[in-house]
This record gives C-alpha cells, sequence and structure tokens, in this order.
C-alpha cells in the first residue's frame, strides 16, 4: 500500500490546496494531509482540520504543533516518528517539497508550483478574504463572510430591509424561522416541523376574527424547548446561507434575539437558548427603532409592547463587544444607514 504525504499549514484552505491534495489522493492508496498549527495563528488549526475532513473525507488529516519553523531536516526526522514509517511519496507544491523528501528517502511530486491553475495564495486571502471567495469551498467561505443581523421590536421595518439589503448587496438573506413557528402554531396549535402557510392578504382574518385570534393566542403557551428549536434552527439555517453568500449574509433576527424573546414571553432568560445565541459570529448589528408606523398583520404580538422590547434589544447590545447602528425614521432612511453601515464594515481589514 502506497503512502502518500501533504504537509502545508493550510490557512486557510484554499482551491489550489485542493488540487494539491486531490492530486495527491490519485497518486498513493492512503494519504497522510500533516497540519502543522501555531497558537499565534489567527485561524486555529482544529478549524483548518474540520474544514480539511469536511472537503477531503478520504484523506487522514493529521493535526501537529508547528515547533521547528524552517528546518526541513527536524520536519522529516519528526514526520517519521509521527507517521511510524516514511512515506512513499510527498506532494508539494513548494520549493522546499524536493529538499523535505530528500531527508525523507523517499519521492517527490510537484503539483503546480508556480501557481498557474490555481492562482491564489493564503496570504493574499488573509489580506483581503472577501475579493478571494471564489477560492474558497463553501464551509471555509461561510468563515469569511461577514454576518450583519437586523433586530428590533415588531413592526420596524426589519424583513423589508434585509431583502432590500440581499438585493443591494446581490447575496442572500436569512428569513425569521420564529416567525414561521408562530404563523404554525397560530393556525394548526401545533408546533412547526416544516414549511408555514403562507398567510393571506389580511393575516388570520381569513381564518378567524382577530378576537378569536387574540384568544387562540393566549391560549398557546409557549415553552423553553420550543425556544430552544427556534434558536437552534434560526442558526442552522444561518451557518447553511453563508455558505452561499456573496461577501455579507443579512439575518432578519438570530439565535441571540430568540433569548430576548424567551426572556418576553417566559419571564426569564434560558441557558441553552442563550448559549445558541453566543455561538454566532455577528460582525454587525443594525437596530430598528421602533418610530416605524406600526402594521399589524394578523400575526404580532402588538404595539404596546414595542417600546417595551426595543429598551431590552438596545441595553443587551450596549452590553455585546459587537458594533451595532441604529435605524431610524423612513424605510429609506434606514435602507441609506444600513447600507452605509454595511459599506464601512466591507472596507475593513477582517478581523477572525
Amino acid at each position: 500500500m502506497t503512502l502518500g504525504l501533504v504537509v502545508g499549514k493550510f490557512y486557510p484552505p484554499h482551491r489550489g490546496h485542493k488540487h494539491l491534495v486531490e492530486t495527491a489522493r490519485r497518486g498513493c492508496d492512503r494519504l497522510v494531509v500533516m497540519v502543522p498549527h501555531h497558537p499565534s495563528q489567527a485561524i486555529s488549526g482544529a478549524l483548518r482540520m474540520a474544514w480539511l475532513q469536511e472537503i477531503h473525507p478520504d484523506c487522514e488529516i493529521h493535526l501537529v504543533a508547528d515547533e521547528l519553523g524552517d528546518d526541513v531536516e527536524e520536519w522529516a526526522r519528526f514526520t517519521v516518528g509521527h507517521l511510524g514509517r516514511t512515506p512513499d511519496v510527498v506532494f508539494s507544491s513548494e520549493g522546499y517539497g524536493p529538499r523535505f523528501a530528500g531527508f525523507l528517502g523517499c519521492r517527490h511530486v510537484m503539483v503546480d508550483q508556480d501557481r498557474v491553475a490555481f492562482p491564489v495564495s493564503g496570504t493574499a486571502i488573509r489580506a483581503a478574504p472577501l475579493e478571494h471567495l471564489q477560492w474558497l469551498e463553501p464551509c471555509v467561505r461561510a468563515y469569511f463572510v461577514r454576518r450583519v443581523v437586523l433586530i428590533g421590536a415588531e413592526s420596524t421595518g426589519k424583513t423589508t430591509l434585509a431583502r432590500m439589503l440581499a438585493a443591494r448587496y446581490q447575496t442572500v438573506w436569512v428569513e425569521e424561522f420564529g416567525r414561521e413557528y408562530w404563523q404554525a402554531k397560530l393556525v394548526e396549535g401545533a408546533p412547526a416541523d416544516g414549511p408555514s402557510p403562507e398567510p393571506a392578504a389580511g393575516g388570520l382574518a381569513s381564518v378567524e376574527t382577530e378576537a378569536e385570534l387574540a384568544a387562540r393566542a393566549a391560549a398557546l403557551a409557549w415553552t423553553s424547548d420550543e425556544f430552544r428549536h427556534i434558536a437552534a434552527e434560526q442558526q442552522r439555517r444561518e451557518d447553511e446561507l453563508a455558505r452561499a453568500a456573496n461577501r455579507v449574509l443579512l439575518c432578519d433576527t438570530n439565535a441571540f434575539a430568540t433569548g430576548t424573546w424567551h426572556e418576553r414571553y417566559m419571564g426569564h432568560r434560558d441557558a441553552a437558548v442563550d448559549e445558541i445565541g453566543r455561538r454566532d459570529r455577528v460582525h454587525l448589528y443594525l437596530l430598528a427603532y421602533p418610530d416605524f408606523p406600526f402594521v399589524q398583520d394578523g400575526w404580532r404580538d402588538g404595539e404596546s409592547v414595542r417600546d417595551a422590547m426595543h429598551a431590552r434589544f438596545l441595553h443587551q447590545l450596549d452590553a455585546l463587544a459587537v458594533p451595532f447602528v441604529h435605524l431610524r425614521g423612513s424605510l429609506d432612511a434606514r435602507l441609506a444607514d444600513a447600507s452605509a453601515a454595511i459599506d464601512a464594515l466591507l472596507a475593513k481589514p477582517f478581523d477572525p
């Protein structure tokens, strides 16, 4: 059985790396991809390993400490000790590859050293990741895409703005799963496992009267498990769409906001919901003020709670280490302020 070896930081993995690994995999029976990592590297070795395992499920990904610098001979000795044997062939696209293979006493195969097939490098990607998304696999792309979340009380234009901003930046947006869940719960009186029914022009008025709907809503008790489901599904959808986003992903709410709605309906925070919210990688919040005319579409909680919910969101955003921008006034004014904030975010150097 032929043992092949690829060594690289994959910082981050890109399609040039993919070409190298796929070429190597075709050229041996078993391929080990060795990934040196160091605490000083901004993208953790564990994350790079997870990306490579997803991209190359038929390879063995080994994470090793990056402690030998550029000493190729020392790396050769370490490699034999780590693998328990000498590899039969080393594949690389770097000038040190032949020397490394020579110290190992094995064959070397050079793959696209001049970067003709894939003119990209990890250094270029780290310097300007949003300019090189075409060279990244979806799982890696999702990491670099900027995530912008619209947050605030009901009927403040968030959904309309998310849709308009997605069109402006030619990207995708994440709809609010909690609303979908609530619609199904109101209509069916049961949790939503699939797509919710589409509301008629008058909201739920076509199903029953407004008074009957209010009574039905009051009778439908919430549980913490439902909010955990909503938060987890919201986060899952966000992470999935980030893989397809063009530079920026627009989110009509997120799991962090779900924790505040749990507080509103249950009277207290929920640690499980909040933990899901903490895992979200938000780069910018857009806080919509409740000075926008309230429209009751048959699904909403009511105008009376808007100011209190807004105050709660504002208090929580003040405590976060994530920048946020206030959106006030007309829809056009909100769109202009949101666009200016996103433009400024996209112009910043990337901070992992």
